[in-house]
């Protein structure tokens, strides 16, 4: 059976990219980090539910989406090493405008806002826990306006090709039909983009 101290490692040196904590900082961190098993297609947030948790992605991938009269709307990915949430909700504790999905089973490590208001307001750990949400903040909002102006200034075959170098990964580890969907096109003009491409390449 898989226990918390498999990942803690893994969670670690994520982690020390954004803060470093000391021994007794670490110490009383992890004691807040709680182990998720997902399973392909379960979700760690549903729309319409308070998210109440922030998790770091050991191993495994999701996808976040909304649904809008009917049709699913992809907005991003995560994969391993990542951090995923529905952050607007987790920080305000109301109801999410995001579904965050799993796509293959997920191994993720938790942390609660109860357990964050607790690191907040411990003296030891306050001021690392203030600096790890300011970061975090900052790489969401740079990520979101990357997005918006992604769509506003290019064609789905430039955003592709900027997925593809800046994040190849994603193009292996994500089905196509949620890529599309995440372009903005079918399934059939992501084909006819990678057969332009490929063809370019050769």
């Amino acid at each position: 059976m898989d226990t918390i101290e498999k990942y803690l490692p893994a969670f670690k040196k994520q982690l020390d990219k954004l803060v470093v904590f000391e021994d007794e900082e670490w110490d009383i961190f992890k004691r807040h980090l709680h182990l998720k098993i997902l399973h392909k297609k379960d979700f760690f947030v549903t729309q319409g539910e308070v998210c109440k948790d922030v998790g770091f992605i050991v191993s495994g991938s999701v996808r976040f989406f909304h649904v809008r009269d009917g049709a699913e709307i992809t907005n991003y990915f995560c994969l391993d090493n990542e951090f995923v949430s529905s952050y607007k909700s987790f920080l305000k504790q109301q109801p999410s405008f995001t579904n965050i999905q799993v796509i293959e089973d997920t191994v993720l490590l938790t942390f609660s806002h109860k357990s964050v208001q607790q690191l907040v307001d411990n003296k030891i750990t306050a001021y690392k826990m203030e600096r790890f949400g300011r970061l975090i903040a900052e790489y969401l909002i740079c990520c979101y306006e990357d997005r918006v102006q992604a769509f506003v200034t290019q064609t789905p075959e430039e955003r592709y090709i900027d997925l593809l170098e800046s994040n190849s990964r994603i193009l292996q580890r994500i089905p196509q039909h949620y890529l599309a969907n995440f372009l903005g096109i079918t399934p059939v003009s992501l084909s006819r983009i990678r057969k332009r491409i490929f063809e370019t390449v050769k």
